[in-house]
């Protein structure tokens, strides 16, 4: 059964920067193993969106059809407005993006790299060439290391240089495949921080990440894949949501914090060396759970009350936990 085309939709969908119906990839003969099966993603315009999923879950192959990349079994993809791959040629241009790590002409600097990139986009004006080549490596940081032969880069610093690649142009929609892989801790939070400017100036970031921090942090809108098929997909607080409450408790007192809350039916967890952390149950309201920590004398400070973590929504989700090296 043919999948629906990507038209005649709501108004919501029709001004996503991403649509796919029922995208799916085989591999091997007679049918064989589907890397992506049946992908209905919607990617609103303006969002910050991450894509999870386990190592094997199909983010990758995903990503390369949408980029052309790699053909569908089936389905449709369409990709700021334009139904892939017909469009193509006047889409991609408007895209920038970062898959699978960035390979580079070792002999070669930074900004000669970066020259031929451009020059290879027929779209490109060879007489501001040179003007957006320093403004791509002064946004990711590598202005002073221009003139430094790739090869002589370190790990993060061609992190770095792909992402400016990514970025040599005005992009509506960057897709970014583990973006601050290899950068040290400052690094990952100038990229974060750029990335969140970007966001801020209209451009939408697809965004797949093992980092569930940098997640949690950078996004707006989440889906998860697992197998090849995706198995939520939404705003990030409305994930979150979808847990249970939990109630966490600062006290110096968090030994006896905790053995109040395992009297309630609660597992309580050391969050820090004041703090205990546990799930609410169903018909427990916080302010019980408040009055019976007073009457046992512990001494509280404060006691909050929050969603379930990306953490825990994902294992519950997947079925395992998240896969660092993913």
């Amino acid at each position: 059964m043919s999948s629906p085309p990507v038209d005649a939709q709501d108004a919501a969908t029709a001004d996503a920067v991403i649509v796919t119906r029922g995208l799916t990839k085989r591999f091997g003969r007679s049918g064989g193993r589907a890397a992506v099966d049946d992908l209905d993603l919607e990617v609103p315009r303006g969002s910050v969106f991450g894509f999870l999923g386990p190592n094997g879950s199909g983010k990758t192959t995903t990503i390369r059809m949408l980029l052309g990349l790699a053909t569908p079994t089936a389905g449709n993809i369409r990709l700021l407005g334009g139904d892939m791959p017909r469009a193509t040629a006047t889409v991609l241009p408007r895209v920038g993006a970062l898959v699978e790590g960035p390979a580079f002409a070792p002999f070669l600097s930074g900004a000669a790299n970066l020259a031929r990139f451009d020059s290879a986009d027929p779209t490109s004006s060879r007489s501001t060439r040179g003007e957006r080549v320093r403004h791509a490596l002064e946004l990711v940081g590598l202005g002073a290391a221009a003139h430094k032969r790739a090869g002589a880069y370190s790990l993060g610093m061609k992190q770095r240089l792909g992402l400016a690649c990514a970025l040599l142009g005005p992009r509506e929609l960057l897709v970014l495949d583990e973006p601050t892989n290899g950068l040290d801790p400052q690094g990952t939070r100038e990229v974060r921080t750029l990335i969140r400017a970007l966001a801020d100036h209209g451009t939408t970031v697809f965004l797949s990440s093992h980092l569930l921090s940098e997640v949690e942090q950078l996004c707006t809108h989440v889906a998860v894949m697992r197998s090849g098929r995706l198995v939520t997909s939404g705003t990030l607080e409305s994930l979150r949501a979808e847990g249970s409450p939990r109630v966490r408790v600062r006290t110096p007192d968090a030994e006896a914090a905790a053995s109040t809350l395992r009297r309630l039916g609660l597992e309580g967890e050391r969050a820090s060396a004041d703090e205990v952390d546990a799930a609410l149950r169903p018909g427990l309201p916080v302010e019980l759970v408040t009055a019976e920590l007073v009457n046992d004398g512990v001494r509280v400070r404060g006691v909050a009350v929050t969603g379930a973590s990306l953490e825990e929504k994902f294992v519950e989700l997947t079925g395992e936990g998240f896969d660092v090296d993913g």
